[in-house]
């Protein structure tokens, strides 16, 4: 019988200098196989622009079928969800770095609002068209310019505010009170700039990071096939106990950390049939 994951192909696609502060990459999967494949998104906290070329669905942690028609975007990314590509189907992302989606459409995608068609945020019914054109076009390369030459005429410069929130790394300070302070703003309207134009807050960032800088953490720990030390990881991270710690696994991949670490430890070492 055909493995499926050995028809499943995918990859990442860098983008140029002009427009590294607007997508961080780009990605391409394609399901050759006769069967469906599914696969699990992780957390990005960034906004997704998805086009397919043939019949896909993703499932919410509400466990929500969404049918994936030509084009559609969703995000900010908060949760891992799962997605399947059906049988002669690809995919080709377009993954929005920090406030650049509200660059581009001038407004953010909301929580309860996740996933629409980007024909809604305009006047003109522009990305059907761009989705027909694309599907004319072979290369992968070659779509991926034909977006990035597409997006050109809808992108707007950053902001002074947007620039500083993006390039805050003084862990020591509070961001929101300190930009406020720089650009004689209130606390509250730098606030609600980073929630508008961003699509999260900087206390969920925050959290996100926390997260990522514990997951890293375990990740070498398990490369050096070290003992991992649950509580030297939550005194690095900042987590108040082990059940924060645990909350935030469930929170962001719907698994606990002991599940977490099984599922490495069974890619790392697959058994022998």
């Amino acid at each position: 019988m055909q493995d499926p994951q050995e028809e499943y192909h995918q990859y990442r696609i860098p983008v140029s200098v002009e427009f590294e502060n607007v997508f961080t990459h780009f990605y391409f999967a394609e399901n050759r196989s006769d069967h469906p494949v599914t696969k699990t998104l992780l957390p990005t906290f960034q906004t997704i622009l998805l086009f397919c070329f043939g019949k896909a669905s993703m499932s919410t942690r509400e466990e929500t079928i969404v049918d994936v028609d030509q084009c559609l975007f969703f995000g900010p990314v908060r949760q891992a969800f799962e997605y399947t590509l059906f049988p002669e189907t690809s995919i080709l992302v377009a993954n929005f770095k920090e406030d650049a989606f509200f660059r581009f459409f001038g407004k953010i995608a909301y929580e309860n609002h996740s996933v629409r068609h980007p024909d809604q945020l305009l006047a003109e019914n522009c990305f059907t068209d761009l989705w027909h054109q694309l599907s004319e076009i072979g290369s992968v390369t070659e779509k991926v310019d034909h977006i990035l030459e597409f997006s050109k005429p809808y992108l707007q410069q950053q902001d002074c505010t947007s620039q500083l929130l993006t390039r805050f790394e003084n862990h020591h300070l509070d961001p929101v009170k300190t930009i406020a302070e720089q650009t004689h703003q209130t606390e509250r309207n730098v606030q609600r700039k980073q929630k508008e134009r961003f699509g999260y807050s900087v206390k969920e960032i925050t959290r996100y990071n926390r997260f990522l800088q514990a997951i890293k953490i375990i990740e070498n720990g398990m490369v050096k096939k070290n003992k991992i030390n649950w509580f030297a990881i939550i005194d690095e991270c900042g987590y108040y106990d082990q059940s924060q710690l645990i909350h935030d696994f469930k929170h962001f991949l719907h698994i606990s950390p002991s599940q977490y670490v099984k599922f490495q430890q069974d890619i790392c070492n697959p058994k022998s049939e």
